[in-house]
């Protein structure tokens, strides 16, 4: 796949894209990382990662993988050399740009960890971050578009959503004397026209997102538990979160289902990365 960045901006804010990549995949049962699971040929990670190139925003990719794992790196190692060829066969069309520099880090226990630990390693330049999950490995090029000129809008942090289009209730479980007829009792319908789903990549302020990481470092387990995207975390400051629109092709693939349906994605005629919906 052609990676060479398509939308340089090298006057811009200096932007770098952390990929989180640590996750354990068990719910995929392959009984590896899930950033090692095939998926057209090549494996999750590696369609990320060019991903990421092609929608030619990062002056750095920064990717956080299982802490030790030799195999990952060295998917990493490959899609630098590979990255790195491609910008030499296309130095001509790209006006001096330099290939985005490609770091890695071992990941933490948790996936702020992981983030923590990728900002750490950030280039000093980098004023602006998009963090996104491995496992979204087909995110459009246009996504990526939109987050970015959020943020050189002026917001400090912009996340793409999708519209809920299921009906959704709040539970809690059954409880009291007798015999249950069913584990839950619904509580109450959500209403659906301000419900959005929430898609990577996620962009911030480097500062905003290093402000609301330092915050949480001391959350109890408990706590810490409760956050499941640094979009959250930026929330807890009391700093407005905008939206954009994201796509369905950024679906997290996360079951054996999510594989096949990104499998289609991947085989459809016109690609997953150009068809937005």
């Amino acid at each position: 796949m052609d990676t060479a960045p398509t939308n340089p901006s090298p006057a811009g804010p200096v932007t770098a894209v952390i990929v989180v990549a640590a996750g354990s995949g068990q719910r995929l049962g392959y009984g590896m990382p899930k950033a090692k699971v095939p998926l057209g040929g090549d494996s999750i990670l590696t369609h990320a990662l060019r991903g990421v190139a092609a929608a030619g925003v990062a002056q750095q990719i920064c990717v956080a993988i299982p802490p030790g794992d030799s195999e990952l790196h060295a998917l990493c190692d490959e899609f630098t050399h590979e990255l790195a060829a491609l910008h030499r066969r296309t130095a001509a069309s790209s006006h001096g740009v330099q290939a985005p520099v490609v770091t890695v880090v071992d990941g933490g226990a948790s996936r702020a960890d992981s983030v923590r630990a990728a900002m750490a390693a950030l280039l000093p330049a980098v004023d602006s971050v998009l963090v996104h999950d491995a496992a979204r490995a087909l995110a459009p090029e246009s996504v990526f578009h939109r987050v970015v000129a959020a943020l050189g809008a002026g917001a400090a942090a912009v996340i793409p959503v999708i519209p809920v289009v299921d009906t959704v209730k709040t539970v809690e479980a059954t409880t009291g004397d007798g015999v249950a007829v069913a584990p839950e009792l619904v509580t109450g319908t959500a209403p659906r026209e301000f419900l959005r789903a929430v898609q990577t990549p996620q962009g911030f302020a480097l500062d905003t997102l290093k402000r609301a990481h330092e915050a949480a470092a001391g959350f109890d387990a408990g706590r810490a538990a409760l956050v499941t995207d640094d979009a959250m975390l930026v929330e807890l400051l009391g700093i407005p979160v905008h939206a954009v629109r994201g796509a369905s092709q950024s679906l997290k693939i996360t079951t054996p289902l999510d594989l096949i349906l990104a499998e289609g994605l991947l085989e459809g005629p016109l690609g997953a990365r150009w068809v937005e919906g």
